[in-house]
């Protein structure tokens, strides 16, 4: 998993269209991606809102996190954009601009696996110790999980500009093509990464697993809510499914790069290569979670149709 770090994604992303004329496909990718990409931002806008409507969500621990799950991606969403439609374009930019930009990409990349790892570990929480759970989880002690998955997430990022900020300072004013490479061009700033990320990705994969044998060791228990405990490791093993969709930015790199060689020609597969390897992932992650939850779901769908009148509780309550 040395490979699994945000700067392959976000070279990839723009390296090869720094090579390229703002022409009419160039012009058609950069359209179709910000389109597509306020969709998906709108979605989930639409389902921020949802969490919004209702003290409950914004009380409970697991509706906390998947706030903070719809935020991550939703930032994600928009880095990525702009610093493809940059790159397409043929922009070059200061220094400090490019290091803002590239932060939001750069830190959300990690953050959303790690928010899934605290996600599972709520789950398992509320199964295998549901008279301790509001106890353990509360929303004070849910903030301040996100707050630190925010800071590790962050950390790689903070460790390379600090770096810059003091061995050279004089470098921030520099116009570069905007990079991860070209703000960061030594390389230990690239093994630093890869190793942060190699870590992370172990971590977060042992405490997804752990979590989803808990629970069904739990739901064997006499006095475990079967049903409850069902569900629980359906949302675990949903969570090992939402870290695949993370990783398959993996794959842009290799099949962007196959494009590219084909020529300008290959421009709308270019396009469906970027919207369903970076875009799509980070869109379904948070709907199919939404869509599962008996409460959320019937007040986003109403959302989402325009339609705010009042629910009624008995459909809440299902």
């Amino acid at each position: 998993m040395e490979e699994a770090n945000s700067s392959e994604e976000f070279t990839f992303i723009q390296q090869e269209a720094f090579h390229l004329h703002l022409d009419t496909g160039t012009l058609t990718r950069v359209v179709v991606v910000i389109t597509t990409s306020i969709f998906f931002i709108y979605v989930n806008s639409i389902m921020f809102l949802t969490l919004r409507s209702k003290a409950t969500f914004s009380e409970t621990s697991r509706y906390i996190l998947f706030a903070n799950m719809l935020l991550i991606d939703s930032v994600h969403l928009v880095g990525t954009t702009l610093l493809y439609a940059i790159g397409a374009a043929g922009f070059h930019l200061i220094k400090t601009v490019c290091a803002l930009l590239t932060l939001m990409p750069a830190t959300t990349y990690t953050t959303t696996p790690l928010n899934l790892a605290v996600m599972s570990l709520e789950r398992y929480v509320a199964i295998c110790f549901p008279l301790r759970h509001t106890e353990i989880t509360t929303q004070r002690r849910t903030n301040i999980a996100i707050g630190l998955v925010w800071f590790f997430g962050s950390l790689n990022f903070i460790i390379d500009m600090f770096y810059i900020t003091i061995k050279q300072p004089h470098s921030l004013t520099a116009v570069i093509p905007c990079t991860r490479p070209g703000l960061f061009p030594a390389k230990w700033h690239i093994q630093l990464g890869q190793g942060l990320n190699s870590f992370y990705f172990v971590v977060v994969v042992l405490t997804i697993i752990y979590t989803y044998i808990g629970i069904i060791v739990a739901a064997r228990s006499v006095s475990t809510d079967k049903v409850s405990a069902r569900r629980a490791h359906r949302t675990v093993l949903l969570h090992l499914i939402q870290l695949g969709l993370c990783l398959t930015s993996l794959l842009y790199g290799i099949f962007e790069s196959m494009t590219v060689t084909a020529g300008s020609s290959m421009y709308y597969l270019q396009i469906v290569n970027f919207i369903s390897l970076i875009l799509l992932p980070r869109c379904l992650s948070p709907l199919i979670y939404g869509l599962r939850d008996n409460a959320f779901r019937p007040l986003f769908l109403r959302y989402f149709r325009c339609n705010f009148r009042k629910i009624r509780p008995d459909v809440l309550g299902q």
